[in-house]
């Protein structure tokens, strides 16, 4: 179990990306990252990742993660190898296999049935090994069964942001998974992992800092589904909700429960988080 890590996921390019790249920096976060996705705004995640490095020294710079289906592997290498070089290697490469099919209908690619994506990043994964002349940092992220698998296999880093699908809602409606399920996630990938020392990595999806945690819970509740309930959502990893002493702890007790010690937030809780990034650096 390592000393906690913080990063910040930046999802959106404007004039002010770079600006919030050394803020980043500025405020100790230890990793920046950029998803994958499609819609304006959104950012192309290779050259936002060579203009993070270039405003900042230390942090790792990565993708939180890559959709590998959405590529043809072989380009996907050749920018991959390009970024490791013009970020000096501070390249964290993060993989996934896509989840939201509205994406795959904007961009005219075919839509793959889950077994099939895990297929794909899986081969997709080989042919990666096989055209770059230097490994890495990897990070798989993702819920299921067959990418926990390949991440046991694989990653140096796996994700975790305990969301899945709501059922018989529109796509990219997502309900948060309780204490409860994460415990059987994780206990699975660590079935599969065995000794292998494999970072495992958090995405929030939440950060208030209050003095009620009750009322915070129950506002996320009612923006989103009401399941779980408000004292499932008080012990759910995903959220962080408190004074910065009891997010402090939260994540001090999430860490000894999980092995959650790489936290990311999203960019609007970057400095949210701060006060907690600083408590908890070297621990």
């Amino acid at each position: 179990m390592g000393n906690f890590k913080f990063g910040v996921s930046l999802r959106s390019v404007t004039s002010s990306f770079t600006d919030q790249c050394r803020r980043a920096e500025e405020l100790g976060y230890d990793a920046i990252s950029v998803p994958d996705h499609l819609g304006a705004g959104r950012p192309a995640p290779f050259p936002a990742l060579v203009a993070a490095a270039s405003v900042t020294s230390r942090p790792l710079v990565g993708t939180l993660v890559s959709n590998l289906p959405f590529y043809n592997v072989a380009l996907f290498a050749r920018d991959v190898a390009s970024t490791h070089v013009l970020t000096g290697g501070r390249l964290e490469l993060g993989l996934g296999s896509g989840h939201m099919k509205s994406e795959f209908d904007d961009a005219r690619l075919p839509w793959l049935k889950a077994p099939d994506r895990i297929a794909y990043l899986r081969d997709g994964l080989a042919e990666l090994r096989s055209r770059l002349d230097f490994s890495p940092r990897l990070l798989i992220a993702g819920n299921s069964d067959g990418v926990l698998a390949l991440a046991a296999a694989s990653a140096d880093v796996v994700g975790f942001a305990g969301l899945r699908q709501a059922p018989g809602k529109p796509p990219g409606t997502f309900v948060l998974d309780p204490a409860a399920v994460m415990d059987e996630r994780v206990t699975y990938f660590r079935s599969l992992a065995g000794d292998r020392e494999v970072e495992y990595n958090l995405l929030v999806q939440r950060v208030v800092v209050t003095d009620d945690r009750r009322a915070a819970a129950a506002e996320w509740q009612s923006l989103t589904d009401p399941e779980p309930g408000v004292d499932e959502l008080l012990e759910a990893p995903q959220l962080l909700l408190g004074t910065v002493d009891e997010i402090t702890e939260q994540l001090v007790r999430r860490r000894e429960r999980w092995g959650f010690s790489y936290i990311t937030v999203f960019d609007s809780m970057m400095e949210e988080l701060a006060p907690v990034v600083a408590q908890l650096r070297g621990r």
